[in-house]
């Protein structure tokens, strides 16, 4: 059975998990929900997300939620094909592995989201954004990145020598910011462009990048 992704094609999240399976080379089909008409808040899709966000998977009836925790099943499932070592298993590896997803995580996610909240989310709302809130979430993600700069002058990814989740993670809402809102903050990290690109380049992330 094909493990099916239900969220709406070109939610951030949903992207990501796609995104991971084409890593993985993991067949998948796509049921959309329509988010924008309220339907992951109804009874029936809070049956197997409990919170009403999107993604949620259907593996040969195992769900799960929360992208991230979804992207780790994948990559373990399937840890012998496509894309090796997205979640490293030697301890120690294992370890700085987990460490870069605690900097995605905590130092970068809630920075990206909360712009994206500001000048995306709020404008669908018909909201206007709150200048002062943007300027400060702009201002700690470039110090943010700034360290990223220093971590990525050191190694080619944050986990170290090869590509991990902890990369990929940053996908989303990275796009949204940095290319989609048109925020510069590569061209004084060189290191941070550089992994960026690299990243970017990927053919799993541009075959699902418009929409899973």
């Amino acid at each position: 059975m094909v493990l099916k992704i239900h969220g709406h094609a070109i939610a951030p999240l949903v992207r990501l998990v796609a995104e991971v399976c084409r890593e993985k080379e993991v067949p998948y089909e796509l049921v959309n929900v329509e988010v924008y008409k309220g339907e992951h808040k109804t009874p029936a899709f809070k049956e197997f997300q409990p919170f009403g966000q999107v993604p949620y998977i259907d593996d040969d009836g195992f769900v799960l939620y929360e992208s991230r925790a979804i992207c780790r099943y994948i990559a373990k499932k399937y840890a012998s094909q496509g894309t090796p070592n997205l979640v490293p298993h030697e301890p120690k590896a294992e370890a700085v592995f987990e460490q870069a997803v605690s900097i995605e995580t905590s130092n970068f996610y809630p920075f990206a989201l909360g712009i994206t909240a500001e000048k995306i989310i709020k404008k669908h709302r018909g909201l206007e954004p709150n200048e002062a809130r943007l300027s400060d979430l702009v201002n700690n993600l470039k110090g943010k990145l700034d360290v990223y700069e220093v971590i990525l002058g050191k190694q080619a990814y944050l986990a170290g020598s090869s590509i991990t989740l902890a990369d990929l993670f940053h996908l989303p809402y990275g796009t949204i910011v940095f290319e989609e809102l048109g925020y510069d903050m590569l061209e004084d990290r060189p290191n941070v462009a550089r992994w960026w690109k690299d990243i970017t380049a990927r053919p799993s992330w541009l075959a699902v990048k418009a929409k899973a």
